[in-house]
């Protein structure tokens, strides 16, 4: 019996949406898996492990394309280019498929596409390959060597060697591609972490405790994430510790008014809903009123509001905010690049997670290394900028500004924060030494930032900064 959907089909598909039309990988697959989602779990893990590592070894898999072929990458039809990029990578790592098998497929699959003419190419490229697999001369030049090694623009090594020694770079290089168990933070309004680690054990899950945070986990071994009771009773939210470290520099007290300007999809918002829900009962209990509830700008109570540019991701956070069943935060379409005066002055703590070139998360999104470019970060600094401009009007004299990013490109994190330190010298920096543990506190530099790298740390790569609105200043 023929099988309704193939495979390879589907991962030629998803390539030549992020290659050729300049979609995002992780959107892409993910939408193919929900449209799919009846394959069985092994065809769908083949499906993810091929299309993320075809994307992660890239530079490499096209060196290797244009060691054997006449015809080079560039000049090759996107189909076939396709085929012959995704053949490559089962070839060089996946043992569990013979490479025979990895040719006869990729020869199908080219006539099946309509280019039975170029069977016979398909086929005789890939078995060259095969059998000089393990011969292949890469460069002896050093930056040359890295860059298709770890499939890395030579660009961006330039970036990373201006602040890293060779040792760190290529420890993050090889954390890229490194398969890691997914983060997740217990929801602690509705559960204590060593009970959802016996429930979570007891369907099955594997369960590791974080060593950054008490209540954050590392999860393997499940298959579809809905179908974890946990998961859709709203107890745990998928987040990286690094993405939930923002919260506890924030440290939300009772009563705190907090805007989130670039919240979507309000993961870092509903934590920070979460800790003031969980502050505000403690407050409450304190003074002899246990198990009120605070509702959304309710008097005399904290609430957040999670900003961001669009009605579509906007709706995303409402999704994440009826989920998580929290009354004291609400989503609104407002641009972050434009000041909105009612809120001049009256936040209590203001977070500013700004949209980045995103290199600290390359293991989880590779497509974005050949995104991005030196003139991307420079207009990216440049918007991030206008952003905390307005951002800083918004924080009340005492308040707090979070600024953070998920990438390790020191222009736009440690350069941002002395070009607003110099800006606007009614900040100064926040210690944030305090709200973390003490491996983390050897990472913090400038008093006020944490650059956490991938592979150095134990969590995506991100910078998080605290700035603090001296007392005697206002707006």
């Amino acid at each position: 019996m023929t099988k309704q959907v193939n495979e390879r089909e589907l991962i030629l598909a998803v390539l030549l949406e992020v290659t050729e039309n300049g979609q995002f990988s992780h959107i892409v697959l993910r939408d193919v898996l929900a449209k799919y989602q009846y394959l069985e779990k092994r065809e769908r893990a083949f499906i993810t492990r091929v299309v993320d590592g075809t994307l992660e070894h890239l530079i490499e898999i096209d060196y290797i394309l244009d060691c054997f072929s006449k015809v080079k990458v560039k000049k090759m039809k996107p189909v076939i280019r396709g085929i012959l990029r995704s053949a490559v990578y089962q070839m060089k790592y996946m043992d569990s498929v013979p490479d025979r098998a990895v040719c006869s497929e990729a020869v199908r699959l080219a006539g099946r596409k309509g280019f039975s003419g170029l069977k016979g190419y398909v086929n005789g490229v890939l078995r060259s390959i095969a059998r000089g697999l393990d011969h292949i001369p890469y460069p002896e030049e050093e930056k040359k060597a890295l860059s298709i090694r770890y499939s890395c623009p030579e660009w961006m090594l330039d970036l990373w060697g201006g602040t890293y020694d060779r040792e760190t770079v290529e420890t993050m290089l090889r954390d890229f591609q490194t398969e890691k168990p997914l983060s997740i933070r217990c929801c602690l309004d509705r559960t204590e972490p060593e009970q959802l680690r016996r429930e979570l054990e007891k369907e099955g899950v594997s369960v590791e405790a974080h060593p950054y945070l008490p209540y954050a986990f590392c999860i393997s071994g499940y298959d579809h994430l809905e179908e974890i009771s946990a998961f859709r009773e709203g107890r745990f939210a998928v987040q990286d510790v690094s993405s939930m470290l923002v919260g506890e520099i924030a440290a939300p007290k009772a009563g705190d008014r907090i805007l989130d300007v670039c919240a979507a999809p309000g993961g870092k918002a509903l934590h920070a809903a979460e800790k003031l829900c969980v502050a505000e009962r403690r407050y409450a209990a304190e003074k002899g009123c246990p198990g009120e509830q605070p509702g959304a700008e309710e008097k005399g109570c904290g609430y957040v509001e999670a900003r961001d540019l669009t009605e579509a991701k906007v709706e995303l956070i409402r999704d994440n905010i009826r989920r998580s069943g929290f009354a004291n935060i609400r989503a609104v379409c407002q641009d972050a690049t434009v000041y909105d005066d009612r809120w001049k002055a009256s936040a209590d703590i203001v977070i500013a997670d700004l949209p980045c070139s995103g290199l600290g998360v390359i293991g989880k999104k590779p497509d974005l290394k050949y995104r991005i470019s030196p003139q991307g970060i420079e207009s990216l600094t440049a918007l991030q900028r206008q952003i905390l401009s307005c951002a800083q009007a918004y924080v009340k004299p005492g308040g707090t500004l979070i600024y953070s990013t998920c990438t390790v490109s020191p222009e736009e994190n440690q350069g941002n924060v002395r070009w607003f330190l110099k800006e606007y010298p009614e900040f100064a920096p926040g210690d944030l030494t305090g709200s973390l543990c003490g491996e983390l506190r050897e990472s913090v530099t400038e008093k006020c930032c944490l650059q956490l790298l991938p592979g150095i740390h134990k969590c995506d790569g991100f910078f998080i900064a605290k700035l603090i609105r001296k007392e005697e200043h206002t707006v």
